[in-house]
């Protein structure tokens, strides 16, 4: 079982290095933002003819990847950025751009048979609740809550939390697998990328944050060009249409 392990993992391994390789530029990041960037990816190859390999999920399934092939990698949010410099080693901090946000939210069973209406039902009334506290989420659940401005209610919202998952990825497959969880704190996207398994609430628009994905080039991507030719695509009214059908803006005001 081990061996067998192992050599799926050389597999996987051996498909992301060659994706990589066989396009112009390679991209990486977490699994949230990656449906807006590969779409994106499709249409600027399509008006440029450069191809950008777009590798995401759990970073700890392409870092070591990212350390050779990477031209750039974005993330799900500030914090998870800073993370990414660390862990990269030449990622380098004054290439950093914000580009989109997006919002937080619930995600509930399909026709919200609980009849969740925002955070204060989750804070107030007994339901399966799911959370994120890792990856782009660390601490996103307590200032979503915290922003109720009383630790009655933070203590109860946490009282409450049934499944604390680690990452967003992790969280969609105890969703799918769990029938007893009723909501999930969330961003937007991953109700808008994933429409048959959650209907979604917002949460309220006093206690909504937002958090952004961001991009930042490697020491092998600093200049190139076609790097520089994709973000400022990703930036354009095309792009920005692009993110926009996945529940990313430039501003929500």
């Amino acid at each position: 079982m081990v061996a067998n392990g192992y050599r799926v993992a050389l597999a996987f391994a051996g498909l992301i290095f060659a994706s990589a390789a066989q396009a112009d530029i390679a991209i990486y990041g977490p699994g949230g933002p990656t449906p807006a960037f590969k779409e994106a990816a499709k249409a600027f190859e399509k008006q440029s003819g450069i191809g950008v390999a777009v590798t995401g999920g759990p970073s700890s399934k392409w870092m070591e990847d990212a350390k050779t092939q990477a031209d750039a990698i974005y993330s799900g949010s500030q914090n998870m950025m800073d993370d990414f410099i660390v862990a990269h080693g030449t990622l380098l901090t004054d290439t950093v751009e914000s580009l989109y946000l997006r919002p937080s939210a619930i995600l509930v069973r399909k026709g919200n048979p609980k009849g969740i209406k925002g955070i204060s039902d989750l804070v107030d009334r007994e339901l399966g609740l799911m959370v994120v506290d890792g990856a782009g989420q660390v601490g996103m659940w307590e200032d979503v809550v915290g922003r109720l401005a009383d630790v009655t209610a933070m203590q109860s919202f946490r009282a409450n939390i049934d499944n604390l998952a680690p990452n967003s990825g992790a969280a969609r497959n105890t969703w799918k697998e769990d029938p007893s969880l009723d909501a999930w704190l969330i961003w937007n996207h991953w109700q808008i990328d994933n429409p048959d398994i959650a209907d979604m609430v917002p949460t309220e628009p006093e206690l909504t944050i937002y958090r952004d994905t961001a991009i930042a080039r490697t020491e092998k991507g600093r200049d190139n060009d076609e790097v520089t030719q994709f973000i400022e695509f990703i930036k354009s009214d095309e792009g920005a249409k692009i993110f926009g059908a996945h529940g990313w803006q430039h501003s929500f005001n």
